[in-house]
């Protein structure tokens, strides 16, 4: 999408510029690593989106959208390490690259360097976009440590999953849009309103995910295949699994669910119950569900329905992934 391009290439030429050149090259080195493989970086350029359509400085909002970057790779460094992932994007994770405890300490740092970039934001701005920012991260660890509960968790309602992916994935997408209204100057209704359609589409996004971990190109998505169903994750897939197996696979779910091993088996014997159960065509109109609820906050705006077109354009494209 030609928009997009614009607004990632923005994000690029920043990234380039603020480069790590600090000591020590062992801390900062693995840095650049993860950001400089960057992937989409669609959430920077969600702050971006939202400071455009409300007719603000796009150079204003170009450092709080490194922040949000930077914050987003922190977040999956550290999930790589609990996850004892071995690929991201494609590429080795930086802790089997350079080891756990640098893994750890850069993750560290990108955060800490993700809380400079405000710096420049008049004071009163400054505060209020660092307090949501602030508690977007709280919600993202709380949303980690549910994910981390659900894997020992005996039963697991689709309200506890809906709650987790939002805090883990839907904030961030919505506190991008959200930071991006405020430093534009709209007004409290409509950052909330942003802020809302960003949450569900970070849902469907996180759905999405879910779905392409075992349904996927795996070439494409760049993950370990069914990495979840290795990490015993009670994900969308496994919930409605469980809700439409037989008697007999629901014991071979919890079978498999009660040990963590990638062994073959393991993983043909859950997808042959998530296919049987159709569980790839029930998540995909889970997903559809959801994206069209967004539009619906977009409403909510009071600017011309054209200016809106990129945000829906957007949600489709996350949601046509390679599968």
């Amino acid at each position: 999408m030609e928009f997009l391009d614009q607004y990632q290439e923005i994000i690029t030429q920043a990234i380039d510029k603020y480069t790590f050149k600090d000591k020590p090259i062992e801390l900062y080195e693995p840095m650049n690593y993860i950001i400089g493989h960057g992937g989409k970086r669609l959430r920077p350029a969600m702050v971006l989106m939202a400071t455009d359509l409300f007719g603000g400085n796009l150079q204003k909002a170009v450092k709080p959208a490194l922040a949000i970057e930077y914050f987003h790779n922190f977040t999956l460094i550290h999930d790589d390490i609990m996850d004892e992932a071995p690929l991201r994007r494609n590429i080795p994770t930086i802790h089997t690259v350079y080891g756990l405890n640098t893994g750890i300490l850069s993750g560290d740092g990108l955060l800490l360097k993700a809380y400079k970039f405000f710096e420049d934001l008049e004071p009163e701005l400054y505060k209020a976009c660092v307090r949501v920012f602030t508690h977007t991260g709280l919600l993202l660890c709380e949303g980690q440590q549910y994910d981390i509960n659900f894997e020992t968790q005996e039963n697991v309602s689709y309200e506890d999953y809906i709650r987790m992916i939002t805090y883990k994935t839907g904030v961030l997408s919505a506190s991008s849009f959200q930071i991006g209204a405020m430093i534009a100057g709209a007004s409290a209704e409509e950052a909330k309103a942003i802020f809302n359609y960003g949450k569900h589409v970070g849902i469907a996004f996180q759905m999405m995910d879910d779905f392409l971990d075992v349904f996927g190109n795996q070439e494409q998505f760049g993950k370990k295949h069914a990495g979840d169903i290795y990490e015993n994750k009670k994900t969308i897939l496994y919930l409605i699994g469980k809700e439409n197996a037989s008697p007999e696979e629901l014991k071979e779910l919890d079978y498999w669910y009660a040990k963590k091993t990638d062994n073959v088996d393991k993983i043909y014997g859950v997808e042959n119950i998530f296919r049987r159960a159709k569980v790839d065509v029930k998540v995909l109109q889970l997903i559809q569900k959801h994206n069209e609820i967004a539009p619906g906050y977009l409403k909510k705006i009071n600017i011309p329905e054209d200016k809106k077109k990129p945000f829906v354009e957007l949600a489709n494209y996350l949601l046509r992934r390679d599968s």
